[in-house]
């Protein structure tokens, strides 16, 4: 087969079936062109995007300054891994610390990298500056987390599908309950040996759990009175995803390390980053931590451009807006339904929680049916509906993309 040879929905699924791993169960939906808010399936039909590749696409699909970035880097320098120096990535460096009000980055390339990376610069940290026992730290992690699937993250989460049978397992890990200060608090007091706590703002996979107000902030002082590292992993909520540049600055929580992926790059190419101060970062040393990729001149252009993006189109902003409304409306519809329960979340991310068991398929008949309906979201934990469309949605398409749901949602009342 030609690689651009026309393909149909069924022959590009049978291929995956035949000759791909089975680590994932898309939606059936064959994806060949985005643009902007919408993408398009191999047999031309068009459909509004509200997963935004897991919160990566926020710029939208192929948007032309960020395409142009990466093209025109792509043209003259792609890799030179990190033996040398480039012309590109003390740019991006000095770019992404001023943004963002770090001293220095350490760039990977995806979320699950970056996540490995502050786990390392944690456990370094507690050893040479704090002054842990060698092989004794411990970071406190939540339950219901994800963090990526490495066999370290792996360790500490508790979603069976994701960890039974890749065991042994990385020890040095404290588990608490999300949204509970006092657990946390249990878990810091009279331990010296605990160097971080990681945490998602909002807990996305697990079904976007928007936590407490002012939890961030309490758990941030928790950690400040007990010389702990307050690591943010920002992978998806970051990047204006929530209303805020991060969703920890509706706290107005200052994180001592920062993760970051997935829009960093707007969607184009693998990008991500981990951000602290020099009192944290500088025990770092040549041959602790690399990637070949990582930091690629490709990779700074196309972030750089990016993150330009989201300030000049007011993304954020815009994310904020437009999420009241989606909630409005939705919750509204849902104070009649028989199907959803309640809508929940910040900015553009969002999730409907369905009225039915973790087991039962009803979320993803929904789904299904939103697809055939001209809009793709993908069920999580079973009985969650996810909603992220890309940032740049106006108004207009929202009220649109809500008028869709809603009239899904209503065909599978009183079933």
């Amino acid at each position: 087969m030609a690689v651009l040879e026309h393909i149909t929905s069924q022959d590009a699924i049978a291929l995956e079936e035949q000759y791909g791993a089975h680590n994932y169960h898309p939606l059936p939906v064959v994806l060949k062109k985005g643009e902007g808010v919408y993408v398009w399936d191999v047999e031309g039909k068009k459909y509004y995007d509200f997963l935004s590749a897991y919160s990566a696409v926020n710029q939208g699909h192929c948007h032309p300054k960020i395409v142009g970035a990466m093209t025109k880097q792509a043209q003259t320098l792609t890799l030179t891994s990190r033996a040398f120096y480039n012309d590109m990535l003390g740019r991006y460096e000095k770019y992404v610390t001023s943004y963002f009000g770090f001293d220095k980055v350490l760039p990977m390339n995806t979320g699950a990298e970056a996540v490995e990376t502050a786990l390392k610069l944690c456990r370094k940290w507690a050893y040479e500056v704090k002054g842990i026992d060698e092989n004794e730290a411990q970071i406190i992690v939540c339950n219901n987390n994800f963090h990526g699937r490495t066999t370290t993250i792996i360790s500490f989460s508790n979603d069976p599908v994701a960890r039974k049978n890749f065991g042994p397992y990385t020890d040095g890990f404290i588990k608490v309950e999300y949204d509970n200060l006092k657990a946390l608090e249990d878990a810091l007091v009279n331990n010296k040996n605990v160097a971080g706590f990681l945490v998602e703002p909002i807990q996305g996979e697990a079904g976007v759990y928007v936590p407490s107000e002012n939890y961030l902030s309490k758990a941030k002082a928790l950690c400040e009175a007990n010389n702990v590292l307050f690591i943010a992993d920002e992978v998806q909520t970051g990047v204006a995803r929530t209303g805020k540049l991060l969703a920890v600055n509706h706290d107005n929580v200052t994180p001592d390390v920062l993760i970051l992926g997935k829009a960093l790059s707007g969607g184009a190419y693998p990008v991500s980053a981990v951000l602290a101060n020099d009192s944290i970062m500088n025990v770092i040393k040549p041959g602790n931590h690399g990637s070949t990729f990582g930091g690629n001149p490709i990779a700074a252009a196309v972030a750089i451009a990016a993150l330009e993006v989201v300030k000049e189109e007011k993304l954020a902003e815009n994310a904020q807006k437009l999420g009241e409304i989606f909630r409005a409306k939705l919750d509204a519809y849902i104070q009649t339904s028989t199907i959803a329960k309640l809508v929940r979340g910040k900015g553009l991310l969002n999730a409907v929680l369905i009225n039915d068991t973790e087991d039962s398929d009803t979320a993803w008949n929904i789904c299904m049916k939103l697809r055939d309906n001209g809009l793709l979201a993908k069920p999580t934990h079973g009985n969650i509906i996810r909603f992220a469309p890309p940032l740049i949605i106006t108004e207009a398409q929202l009220i649109d993309c809500i008028n869709i749901i809603i009239e899904t949602l209503k065909s599978f009342e009183n079933k």
